[in-house]
């Protein structure tokens, strides 16, 4: 009797229930981190001077570019060569005598256009040049635009002391000059691609696409002006500063 009690109260205990095994919590949403690819740059002017020169101009093969007018003085020429495995090249007239009353100059320019005005934003001008020293008789600009004394600038040079590449800015309203030059010299006879570029605050040149030289310049510097750019000389009121080489694949980007 006392067994078919007990067996009874076992039957009637209500066992509680064992809750089930929560489901395993999602793995939470990991968002990869955003990638900045920088911006390719834009070409927005080019001139190869595989053409050479139809009626005095040259014309741009970026599409996006001006054309390039051939001025000269004192019987100066621009010839247009073809010795290189890229084409044909631009030709200056050699340095003259000092004691020369007269001397040959040469260079091609353009009216200022918007796309040359960089601003405050990334800038790159390139050429790819020949020179030796002995036809460098002053700063001897390859490609100008503007003028450091009266409005801001961008500029190409070969400096004469040693030879060396130079990339020149100067903001609007400062007459601060900020250049940077190359290590090596760039006179030596052989053809060198020049690489100017504005970066954010770094001004670099680069030859043969390897780093040559920079310095800092303001990220507020901004390079405005309505003058034309010139290649092979600043203008005609000098001798010393024009350039007496070779030049070719003259390029400039925006970004």
């Amino acid at each position: 009797m006392k067994l078919a009690l007990a067996l009874a109260a076992i039957t009637g205990l209500v066992v509680p229930a064992v809750p089930a095994a929560a489901a395993p919590a999602p793995a939470p949403s990991v968002t990869p981190p955003a990638t900045t690819t920088p911006a390719t740059p834009l070409l927005v002017a080019r001139w190869t001077f595989d053409a050479g020169a139809v009626d005095g101009r040259v014309a741009d093969t970026s599409g996006r570019g001006p054309a390039l007018t051939t001025r000269t003085v004192d019987q100066g020429v621009i010839r247009f060569d073809t010795a290189t495995p890229s084409g044909r090249y631009a030709s200056f007239p050699t340095a003259c005598a000092t004691t020369a009353p007269k001397c040959p100059r040469a260079l091609l320019e353009t009216a200022s256009v918007p796309n040359l005005n960089p601003g405050t934003r990334n800038f790159r001008w390139s050429a790819r040049m020949l020179t030796i020293k002995t036809q460098i008789t002053g700063s001897a600009n390859i490609m100008q635009k503007g003028v450091a004394t009266t409005s801001s600038q961008w500029k190409m040079q070969v400096g004469k002391t040693n030879g060396r590449a130079q990339c020149v800015l100067v903001g609007t309203g400062s007459p601060t000059v900020y250049i940077a030059r190359s290590s090596a010299s760039v006179a030596d006879g052989e053809w060198h691609k020049v690489l100017c570029q504005r970066r954010g605050t770094s001004l670099s040149v680069w030859i043969d696409d390897q780093l040559g030289g920079q310095t800092t310049v303001p990220a507020t510097l901004s390079i405005s002006n309505a003058l034309p750019l010139r290649i092979g000389g600043p203008n005609f009121n000098t001798k010393t500063d024009m350039y007496h080489g070779r030049l070719d694949d003259v390029y400039a980007e925006l970004g």
